[in-house]
């Protein structure tokens, strides 16, 4: 075992991330814990919205139950809203928790981006970070304040239009969000 290590630790090697000097390099930036619960609420609506006609066909079906006096109940009703909101306020807890717990702390870490055609640089420092290539983007999209790069279920980049030092910085985002083709040309 190393001298000065306890079992079960590594050593944490720094060494510098090659950077290319063409890059766009953004501002050191920090998600927010409330923004990521919030874009992960919005992807899991997205992705699951169509489970919304589960509990609006058991309304109905009970509706009609009632109206035509076969089997006449209010319990459907209650237990099927509080249903839809457990589902979600599970989803909502579960997000949360992940920016309170210790091994997610990175996510909401202050990191600077190099973003180039070959991959994206997420930098703590100059001799600490990690590479993301392209291939590991599922789907990218542009709001109307941030440009988020999606990486697979719930898991993404975010980056602010503040983050860029300059209009140029935003349009060469663009330019390569479109030759990836994750946006379309305009």
């Amino acid at each position: 075992m190393a001298k000065g290590f306890s079992q079960g630790q590594q050593r944490r090697v720094q060494q510098a991330v090659p950077s290319n000097p063409l890059a766009i390099k953004t501002k050191k930036f920090a998600l927010e814990k409330n923004k990521f619960i919030g874009l992960n609420m919005m992807q899991l609506i997205r992705n699951q919205w169509y489970w919304g006609f589960v509990p609006l066909a058991l309304i109905l079906i009970n509706a009609g139950l009632n109206i035509s006096k076969v089997y006449p109940n209010y319990w459907i009703y209650v237990i099927t809203v509080l249903g839809a909101i457990l589902y979600i306020a599970f989803w909502a807890v579960q997000f949360t928790g992940v920016t309170q717990l210790e091994q997610y702390k990175q996510l909401f870490q202050k990191y600077r981006y190099e973003i180039d055609s070959r991959q994206i640089l997420m930098k703590i420092s100059d001799t600490e970070g990690g590479v993301i290539k392209w291939d590991m983007i599922k789907t990218a999209r542009k709001d109307k304040e941030a440009y988020i790069l999606d990486m697979g279920s719930y898991q993404f980049i975010y980056l602010p239009f503040t983050v860029f030092n300059n209009d140029n910085d935003k349009k060469l985002m663009d330019r390569i969000l479109k030759d990836k083709g994750f946006i379309a040309a305009e």
